[in-house]
């Protein structure tokens, strides 16, 4: 309830790497007394921080299948998979934070 929208729009960016962001936004709508503005920068975060989780959704098979063949010995490695998803995520952040 203290964090100003910029702080909720970033920590929800980064939560949504370990978390799904469904539940993550989910979660905040649940919050009793949130501000239109606290809502908003929950939902973006949420939103440019989803490349980010396919590291939270690695178990899903579909993905991986679809990804093995890009790595190194045909496993998937997290690390890999952050780095892939942080040129997109910071269009993503260009997008709804200085556009």
């Amino acid at each position: 309830m203290g964090m100003d929208a910029t702080s909720v729009y970033f920590g929800a960016t980064l939560l949504t790497a370990i978390t799904d962001n469904a539940a993550l936004t989910y979660l905040g709508s649940l919050v009793e007394g949130l501000s239109q503005e606290f809502k908003v920068a929950l939902v973006a975060g949420a939103v440019t921080g989803g490349g980010l989780t396919v590291i939270a959704n690695a178990p899903n098979p579909a993905g991986v299948a679809i990804l093995r063949g890009s790595f190194e010995h045909n496993t998937v490695h997290p690390l890999g998979l952050l780095i892939a998803a942080i040129p997109p995520t910071l269009v993503a952040v260009l997008a709804f934070r200085v556009l």
